[in-house]
């Protein structure tokens, strides 16, 4: 029996038993089975095109070597966010556990009404000295700091210019301001300043930018950007998502691996990548923004505070960070060795020197049956497709770990050779 027709015959069977008219219940099932119709025909969409985005179920912590459901052996892990290998570091795991027996599981409610604990305030203590700012105010996740924030600072007589490739989170949260929008191309300096002579007539101005772009891997031309804002008189906002705690001589980000962390006003970041992987997000910058934040940003006054474990765990990977940048400092070598590597095999990999390595593959089925392929010779990676990435652009994304070893690096470049011969890539 078809999904439809079981439908109806256990329609039929309620309706027994219901006083409710039979044209209401025959209105609220055509609805039903209209709306079915549309989702499973945009769902078909999706698998023709080869883009259909299935989740592999890890049964393991996370980590350079995990364990996935179907596979048999320890998968060399090559995709994750987990840039320092804190995820899992034993002192981070302890500081979670330590901080769900003396402050519990959660809070139960927002920051303002009884959902500000100690702890809090301390790792908002923590990353303002990391970050060297004035002040931080935590969030559920990044993508809420970039929601809160705009609407906040700018009003209909400002002005927002926004790199083209900005992460969707920024696209979304200016959404929401009513401040005047323009766009200028992908790190495109020359087209940045011909927007600034735009928007010359508004009250404030603010550059938006990723600090490094996800899905490319490379770096914004912040030393340019910054002296494009002192000439126009604008304000430098990035978000560094993909750069704290392992870009920089310290891991404090792209600002400081550029040398403009006192040129740019307002950082955005995370706590869900290099900082420990669990969970939220954060903005530094002028005491005065974040505090006009805790009053007035939706996303902060409207979400539950950050469970005590995960500020536990983020507190104590920012402390690590703080002590020592050694783990940071690991990064570059491995970076260059996998790039080296791929590169004279024959792969065209995007970006620069950043631990984000796209394999760039334009064709988005071909990413995913890669992607398929390297899990069966033990390696995990996920190939990146529309609408992650613009069409014709498909590729899988490698992130490379300060817990990667360099023999895990090589044989992850040597499955990649022998997948991209199999399916015509490389020579």
């Amino acid at each position: 029996m078809s999904l439809g027709k079981a439908s109806w015959s256990l329609l039929k069977a309620v309706r027994v038993c219901l006083p409710y008219p039979a044209t209401v219940w025959g209105r609220s099932y055509a609805a039903v089975a209209e709306a079915r119709i549309v989702l499973e025909k945009e769902l078909d969409s999706i698998r023709a095109a080869g883009t259909w985005k299935a989740e592999r179920i890890i049964t393991s912590k996370q980590g350079p070597q995990i364990n996935v459901e179907g596979s048999h052996s320890n998968i060399l892990n090559f995709c994750a966010n987990n840039y320092l290998g804190l995820s899992s570091h034993p002192d981070v795991v302890q500081a979670g556990i330590d901080a769900l027996k003396s402050h519990g599981a959660g809070l139960s409610s927002v920051r303002f009404i009884c959902g500000t604990q100690d702890l809090h305030k301390h790792l908002e203590q923590k990353l303002a000295e990391f970050h060297e700012r004035e002040a931080c105010i935590l969030y559920a996740s990044c993508f809420d700091a970039n929601a809160g924030l705009f609407e906040v600072l700018l009003g209909p007589d400002d002005a927002v210019l926004s790199d083209e490739l900005n992460h969707a989170s920024i696209i979304d949260g200016i959404r929401l301001c009513r401040a005047r929008r323009l766009r200028y191309k992908h790190m495109d300096l020359s087209d940045l300043e011909d927007r600034l002579k735009e928007s010359q007539s508004s009250r404030m101005r603010l550059i938006v930018t990723d600090g490094v772009f996800s899905m490319d891997g490379d770096v914004a031309p912040l030393t340019g950007i910054c002296d494009l804002a002192e000439q126009y008189g604008a304000m430098v906002f990035i978000d560094e998502c993909h750069a704290t705690g392992f870009l920089g001589p310290r891991g404090r980000g792209t600002d400081e691996l550029l040398g403009v962390m006192d040129r740019v006003h307002i950082v955005n970041s995370t706590l869900g990548k290099a900082l420990g992987g669990a969970a939220g997000g954060y903005t530094v910058g002028p005491k005065a923004l974040v505090e006009l934040l805790r009053q007035r940003s939706r996303p902060y006054l409207f979400s539950n505070s950050l469970p005590p474990p995960v500020v536990g765990c983020a507190t104590r990977a920012v402390e690590l960070l703080l002590a020592s940048s050694e783990i940071a400092q690991s990064m570059t070598a491995k970076t260059m060795r996998f790039r080296d590597g791929m590169t004279q095999a024959g792969f065209t990999i995007a970006g620069s020197a950043h631990p984000i390595c796209p394999v760039m593959l334009g064709d988005a089925r071909l990413a995913s049956q890669m992607a398929d392929d390297m899990l069966k010779l033990g390696v995990y990676v996920i190939g990146f497709s529309f609408p992650v990435v613009p069409k014709g652009k498909a590729r899988i994304r490698v992130q490379i770990s300060a817990a990667h070893t360099e023999e895990d690096i090589d044989r992850c470049v040597k499955a990649f050779i022998q997948t991209g011969r199999k399916h015509g890539v490389v020579p």
